[in-house]
């Protein structure tokens, strides 16, 4: 495998909760793929700050996987495109949909994704390679 790109992205969690306070909540249905959305609301409910916590470390894997993918929030990245969803074991990985998951087959891009969150900041690594599937 080669490396395509690599992005990185870190977002004070207190910014996340304002925007959403300014959008009445909307961010999240903005932001969030339909299989993130059902894990934050499950989050949501059993503490506000578990899902802020959610909702910031997979605004910044969209923000990490963009830059390493080399296209920003341009087409046929976009928000909800991309969902960052958890195996068993906690291990995250990444899930493209749509014209996103058929730009990135076309050029035999697959990637790994890691995120932290901490009370104050969340961040994310991912890193985008050719030539196999990552594990």
């Amino acid at each position: 495998m080669a490396i395509y790109g690599i992005g990185t992205d870190l977002i004070q969690v207190s910014r996340v909760a304002a925007v959403m306070t300014r959008t009445n909540g909307r961010f999240a249905e903005k932001v969030l793929g339909p299989d993130e959305l059902r894990v934050y609301h499950a989050r949501r409910t059993r503490s506000e700050a578990r899902g802020l916590a959610y909702l910031a470390t997979r605004f910044s894997a969209k923000e990490a996987f963009s830059k390493a993918i080399g296209l920003g929030m341009h087409w046929p990245m976009t928000w909800r495109a991309l969902q960052t969803l958890n195996e068993a074991s906690g291990k995250p990985f990444v899930v493209a949909s749509g014209e996103l998951a058929a730009w990135l087959a076309e050029r035999g891009i697959s990637a790994s994704v890691t995120l932290s969150d901490e009370r104050d900041y969340a961040v994310s690594f991912v890193v985008a390679e050719t030539g196999g599937t990552a594990d």
